[in-house]
């Protein structure tokens, strides 16, 4: 039986991971994209890095309004539709299509990459989704644990990380690999004194290794926007007495891994690409491991360790025990598909079960019209969007103006590391060389 499904998408990491995860679709199901417009919505470069290697041209992500997608959803009678967006303009998303779409299609949405350890806010943007995926057996335990514990009912699916199987159709670099590989990410680590120290390490590094580059390969360029605010991008921070083999980079991270000697980062998603490609790697721990760093999930890995280690060019392949529970499982595992697969008969037969929203605000459609404008901003242009706004935000500046009167002064926190519970020296683990 012949199926379709839109998978709507935004931001460049969820423009990237809805894509390939689209792509690994079977033949019966005719897949189309389309780019929602929106604050975060990928820039054309950012879109065409992201669908590298999907299948899919940037030109088959056509760029449209919310209403337009609600449009071309109620007239084209879609099976089922992939939610591939950051939270606030997913949970609009699903609320315009449960609202305006009869009978509405499958909604299948979740997150990409690290998103472990487990976040209410994620859930609940999102829990009027027939299915959540997610991306490791220690991923579908600690939701199943935080749903269960805060009342809310998901259907969570597993894949394996959709751009860990997927490679360019041509070599990328046919000589030696000549690169250490930074991932930037644009909120970890987020203070200035925290990313110039990163810089510092980095220049270092090349200085030790006058032979390589030393890559620090950013998601966007000057005025793209990304998933999650940057504050103090790189590209400022590199000083102009920089070594030249210190270079800043965007472009997709899979070409950047093909000519890699070793890759370092902070916590980013990227590492497991890098552990996928067979490159060895350091997760950096100066800053500690939290879930605020969005790190944990590498204790155990054998890849975390000091800035040291990256000046003295110490990579290491990951832990074989660490594999299984965090992203690299065996593909039989797998139950995403047979999932969106059994859902959409259920909509064939008309008893595809409703799902009610967690949000409990009352306001009705000015309410919903009001969390649709903070999210899309100047992007959304509904009469009742722009009422909301007249109304909203003069009563959510009042709110805040009383909230920080309120608000007493703290002394600040000693860092707390949550893998041990103490404040104090920053968690390293002993080195090899890989």
């Amino acid at each position: 039986m012949s199926r379709k499904i839109l998978g709507v998408i935004d931001s460049d990491s969820y423009a990237k991971w809805g894509a390939s995860l689209l792509a690994q679709l079977g033949p019966e199901w005719a897949v189309e994209l389309v780019t929602v417009d929106s604050r975060l919505a990928a820039s054309d470069s950012q879109l065409a890095f992201a669908l590298a290697g999907t299948g899919f041209r940037p030109d088959a992500a056509p760029r449209a309004t919310l209403s337009e997608i609600i449009e071309k959803l109620a007239a084209e009678g879609h099976d089922a539709v992939f939610v591939s967006t950051s939270g606030a303009v997913s949970e609009a998303v699903i609320t315009e299509i449960t609202q305006r779409v009869k009978p509405r299609p499958v909604i299948m949405t979740g997150l990409p990459g690290i998103s472990t350890p487990a976040k209410y806010k994620g859930l609940f943007r999102r829990a009027q989704a027939d299915l959540f995926v997610l991306h490791s057996h220690r991923e579908i335990r600690e939701y199943q644990a935080l749903a269960a514990q805060r009342g809310v009912t998901h259907n969570f699916v597993l894949a394996t990380l959709p751009f860990l199987e997927h490679r360019e159709a041509e070599p990328l670099w046919q000589g030696e690999p000549d690169s250490i590989v930074f991932a930037a990410q644009p909120g970890v680590p987020n203070s200035l004194t925290e990313r110039r120290a990163v810089v510092g390490w980095l220049v270092q590094t090349a200085l030790a290794h006058p032979e390589l580059r030393v890559v620090i390969k950013v998601r966007a360029q000057a005025g793209e926007r990304q998933t999650h605010r940057e504050r103090h991008p790189y590209a400022e921070l590199v000083p102009q007495n920089a070594p030249k083999n210190l270079v800043l980079e965007g472009g997709s991270m899979v070409s950047h891994l093909a000519r890699a000697v070793g890759f370092v980062t902070v916590s980013s998603t990227a590492a497991i690409e890098a552990i996928s490609a067979g490159v060895p790697s350091l997760v950096l721990t100066d800053f500690g491991v939290s879930g605020t760093l969005i790190n944990e999930v590498f204790v155990g890995s054998g890849l975390l360790g000091p800035s040291r280690d990256l000046i003295a060019g110490r990579f290491r392949q990951v832990d074989p025990r660490w594999r299984q529970d965090n992203y690299f499982h065996d593909a039989g595992d797998n139950d995403w598909q047979s999932r969106l697969e059994g859902m959409a008969e259920l909509r064939d037969a008309d008893i595809l079960p409703s799902r009610p929203a967690k949000r409990r605000s009352r306001g009705g459609p000015l309410r919903r019209a009001w969390d649709r404008k903070r999210a899309f901003g100047s992007y959304d242009h509904t009469a009742l969007g722009y009422l909301a706004a007249l109304i909203g935000y003069p009563v959510l500046s009042a709110r805040r103006a009383l909230g920080s009167l309120r608000k007493p002064v703290a002394a600040p926190a000693p860092h707390i590391d949550e893998v041990g519970g103490q404040p104090s020296e920053p968690v390293t683990t002993p080195v090899a060389r890989g």
